[in-house]
Parts: structure tokens; sequence; C-alpha cells
């Protein structure tokens, strides 16, 4: 989908055409760990009433406006979300979102996985993990991702979006 803006060429019949600039959307990518199909029912005090469905909806219109497809994918099984890493890696996706939950503390499956990605990587959390239990204060992901966002509640999903996009456009 590669057109022009603005610009009109005379077309074959002698018509002018308008040539319209459309930019091939960006894919972004987020993924979801462990118990996330369960939030607007787990633990409110942490994770607020907001739904995975509300988050997915939320990402998918500011991914609309900043000219972005956002995938959108859940999992409880740690194979199942390397498996779609790997997809990810094969989609040539410009940049993935993961909030892994509790496997972000242990998870070298999923670090592996990640690693094999050329494309930024933003790790976040609804809560801030550093202000929670000490096991919670480590990521095993922390070395291989562009950055962190964590303790703003849901608005850490459009934070990192942000932070996703703004890096793939640095990296052009």
């Amino acid at each position: 989908m590669s057109w022009w803006r603005g610009d009109t060429a005379k077309g074959a019949a002698g018509l002018f055409v308008e040539k319209i600039d459309r930019k091939l959307q960006m894919k972004i990518l987020m993924l979801h760990g462990v118990n996330h199909n369960m939030f607007g029912q787990r633990d409110p005090k942490q994770y607020g009433t907001i739904t995975l469905d509300e988050i997915n909806a939320s990402l998918q219109k500011l991914g609309k406006e900043l000219d972005a497809e956002v995938a959108c994918y859940q999992t409880n099984h740690e194979g199942e979300m390397c498996e779609r890493i790997h997809k990810a890696y094969v989609d040539n996706v410009d940049a993935v979102l993961i909030n892994a939950g509790a496997w972000t503390h242990y998870s070298y499956a999923i670090r592996d996985a990640l690693a094999v990605l050329t494309c930024p990587v933003v790790e976040l959390h609804m809560s801030n993990i550093h202000a929670r239990e000490a096991f919670r204060h480590t990521s095993v992901f922390a070395d291989i991702v562009k950055g962190q966002i964590c303790g703003f509640g849901a608005d850490s999903y459009l934070l990192a979006l942000r932070a996703a996009v703004s890096a793939v456009h640095a990296s052009k």
C-alpha cells in the first residue's frame, strides 16, 4: 500500500487521478501473560476493575490514532507464549509490548524467545513491581527490553504503546 499524498497524475485515459499517501500501518503485538484473563475480578486493589477486553479496546483505539495496528494475545501457558513470540518474529512485527505477569520474574524461556526479536520490546506492568513483594522487584527481561513502564494502572498499557511507536520511529 504505497501511495502518494496530494499529487495528481494524468491516468491512461487522460483523466486526473489523485494519488493518496497511505503508509503501511505499524504492526504492534501486545502480549498478556498468566492470569490476565482475570483482570476485573482479580485483586482489584492492585489492578482495578478494568477487564482485559477493555484494556485491549483502549490499546486498539490509541493504536488507530498512532497509525498502528495492535494485535492482542493472552495465554496462561508459557510454551504458547513462546510460540506467539516466535510468530511475531516470523511476521516481522514492528514492536512488542509485554505484560508477562508473574513470568516476568522467572521465565527464562520467555526471555530467550523475546531475545530473538529484532524490534523494540517494551515491558509493562499495571502495578509498581518495585513497591511490591521482593520477588517482584526482579525482571529477567530487563536486560533485553527497550524499557519498562510500571505503576500507572491501565495507563501503563497506553504509555507503553506510545513508547513503542516512538522507538520504532526513532529506529527508522
